[in-house]
């Protein structure tokens, strides 16, 4: 059998509150995607790994948590000894491709225009190289000029224009010329529905008048819950209504744009090799929208801007199609799940796991645990209050979240969808609650976090727990590309797993 072809699609900004196949609300326009949904995988518990752009793209295109890759906030770069997606999947004979948003490099939002090796040089189209497409008249109207309906249509904005149709080409280009005797990988990086917001007029006018109904988190008062919130909501204030309704034609009308250049490429994918080719959508992380009186995204772990619309398209005929899945799974483990599926060894560097038997029909529902993390937004300046470390630990039917400098939350994922009712201190939950953080912070230690502290074992509701001072000596895990690992203090290979001497010398 050909090995398998991949089409990764993915989008910014968009969490599962803005699609329809998982709000029901049919206005939202998001047709492909929701095709998507009813023809593949439907992953009802999918996560980020951070709520915040390059950390969310380095847990995706590494496979490590952005604390162990580098990129811990936005604009820091993966270390050099980090190898991405297409690093792996090069090397087996892939030709790989990538066109759209990247913000890996370390360097700013639009990025360098100079494509890492691992990826297809004709194809790459980050941001840096859309803009050096426009005039510096063009470049300010997109980033500043276009704010309305009115605007699009007096400057003529047609789909042409727009960052998201230059990654669409590039797609379908690759599509209808590629070298049909290799199997390919191919990621478009939308940067849409994120700001600024650009779309023909036709898609905001849709939504003039359209009100989203934010329901009861729109007026939780955030008794009981982190001061960083309330301090959050004071700095930035509800953009929802007195009634619970969030307006935003600009934002919704790009979300709907952009299922439709997703629709262009998929309608051409259908007619390339269908049968050998598993798609994967998903998008970095969401925007609050009013919920709980926050907007954009930062240190906080709520659904609406850590749960993400998650599919995965088996090639045409396969049996996993047409089904949901409820377990909890994260973007750390897509890389292992589509190198499992193209029988590619997966290293022991890769902290996901492959998600094909959580996908097979007895096992839909198995308990599972996935990690969210954040650390800080931005390092060039002190926007969303600067460092303000966030550990989230999201199972079944519960999520505990640690916040290290403040008040930590649980929820009940069943009965407290909305995520208003902080149950942390609620004696009824105590046995659960201190099994999630056991969990947790053996994950934590599993992974190698680099922030983990005694600090996040000793809290204030718990304070008969110990925390341990010293601990085991754990090698940089085998990525399959790297030199072997040394012992610091033998200076020959590591031999594993070992507790160093108490007393340490310095």
């Amino acid at each position: 059998m050909n090995r398998p072809n991949f089409v990764f699609i993915m989008t910014d900004t968009q969490a599962t509150n803005m699609v329809g196949c998982y709000t029901g609300i049919k206005e939202l326009n998001t047709n492909h995607i929701d095709d998507l949904a009813a023809s593949g995988v439907k992953f009802n518990s999918g996560y980020t790994t951070s709520p915040v752009c390059t950390p969310a793209r380095a847990g995706l295109f590494t496979g490590l948590y952005s604390h162990n890759s580098g990129p811990w906030t936005n604009n820091i770069a993966p270390g050099t000894n980090i190898k991405t997606m297409g690093h792996y999947f090069k090397e087996q004979g892939y030709d790989t491709v990538y066109a759209g948003k990247w913000h890996l490099d370390g360097h700013d939002y639009f990025g360098t225009g100079h494509c890492p090796k691992e990826w297809d040089e004709k194809y790459w189209y980050d941001g840096a190289n859309y803009l050096a497409e426009l005039s510096d008249e063009q470049i300010a109207l997109w980033r500043n000029g276009l704010n309305t309906a009115e605007d699009m249509r007096k400057h003529n904005i047609t789909a042409e224009f727009t960052w998201a149709n230059g990654i669409s080409n590039r797609g379908i280009d690759f599509l209808e010329t590629r070298d049909t005797d290799k199997p390919f990988l191919m990621v478009l990086s939308y940067d849409e529905p994120h700001h600024p917001f650009t779309c023909p007029a036709e898609y905001i006018e849709r939504f003039a008048d359209f009100e989203y109904d934010l329901g009861e988190k729109a007026f939780d008062n955030l008794e009981g819950k982190p001061e960083h919130h309330r301090l959050w909501s004071e700095a930035m204030g509800n953009p929802a209504d007195e009634n619970g309704k969030y307006r935003h034609p600009l934002y919704f009308g790009c979300n709907d744009y952009v299922d439709d250049e997703i629709g262009r490429v998929l309608s051409k994918l259908d007619e390339s090799q269908i049968e050998n080719t598993w798609v994967i959508y998903t998008s970095d992380h969401g925007e609050m929208m009013g919920a709980h009186r926050l907007v954009s995204k930062g240190a906080a772990a709520y659904d609406d801007i850590t749960r993400v619309p998650f599919l995965i398209r088996a090639p045409k005929g396969n049996t996993l199609n047409q089904t949901e899945v409820d377990t909890p799974v994260s973007h750390i483990d897509l890389l292992p799940t589509m190198m499992a599926i193209a029988d590619i060894e997966i290293p022991e560097i890769l902290e996901g796991e492959s998600l094909l038997e959580v996908m097979d029909n007895d096992n839909r529902n198995i308990e599972r645990g996935v990690l969210v993390e954040f650390n800080r937004y931005e390092i060039e300046h002190d926007s969303f209050g600067g460092f303000i470390p966030v550990r989230a630990w999201v199972k079944n039917d519960y999520k505990l979240v640690l916040n290290l400098f403040g008040k930590d939350e649980l929820y009940c994922r069943n009965t407290d969808k909305d995520e208003l009712y902080n149950l942390i201190d609620h004696s009824e939950y105590v046995e659960i609650r201190n099994q999630l953080h056991d969990e947790l912070l053996n994950y934590m230690h599993e992974k190698r976090d680099p922030f983990r502290t005694y600090e996040w074992a000793m809290r204030s509701w718990r304070p008969e727990k110990k925390a341990e001072w010293m601990g085991a000596f754990r090698p940089r895990p085998k990525d399959g590309f790297s030199p072997v690992v040394r012992d610091y203090d033998t200076g020959m290979p590591s031999k594993g797993v070992h507790i160093e001497d108490k007393k340490q010398k310095f």
